[in-house]
């Protein structure tokens, strides 16, 4: 598995926890930025990350602002990426489960470092169920306006 990773300025800490964490466990990843807390603008980071999982570069990403909702906005803009926010396991485990969701989007401003890293195992670790979800997948992928 290869994950991209990105956060703004107020995802900075736990992107760099995460990061320790893909570490430890062995999973590949690309940080795709911000490398400070300085300020930056979201759609910035979220976008070189989405566009990683959209042309299948990786298999997954992660994202983190302050609320996780802006990078959620942005990330799901992009062909076959669906992007999912998260601020407990039950919707960690239910969106890989049943969405087969690709990337995950969390704000630091919400959770704290303990969870966020609980979250992203699970999320990592959960496998799509298939069968009913599946279908399900397909209509979203056909959704046009």
């Amino acid at each position: 598995m290869k994950v991209a990773l990105g956060s703004d300025h107020g995802g900075y800490e736990i992107k760099e926890e995460v990061k320790t964490y893909l570490e430890e466990v062995g999973i590949k990843y690309k940080d795709f930025g911000t490398y400070s807390t300085e300020s930056v603008d979201y759609p910035d980071v979220a976008t070189p990350v989405a566009k990683a999982v959209s042309n299948e570069e990786f298999d997954r990403g992660v994202l983190i602002c302050g609320t996780g909702i802006g990078m959620s906005i942005t990330a799901n803009k992009f062909k076959g990426v669906r992007a999912a926010l998260c601020h407990d396991l039950f919707s960690a485990k239910a969106t890989r489960s049943h969405n087969d969701s690709n990337v995950l989007t969390m704000g630091e401003r919400v959770i704290g470092k303990g969870l966020a890293l609980e979250i992203v195992k699970v999320w990592l670790e959960t496998e799509f169920d298939g069968g009913r979800h599946l279908r399900r997948i397909n209509k979203i992928t056909e959704v046009r306006d």
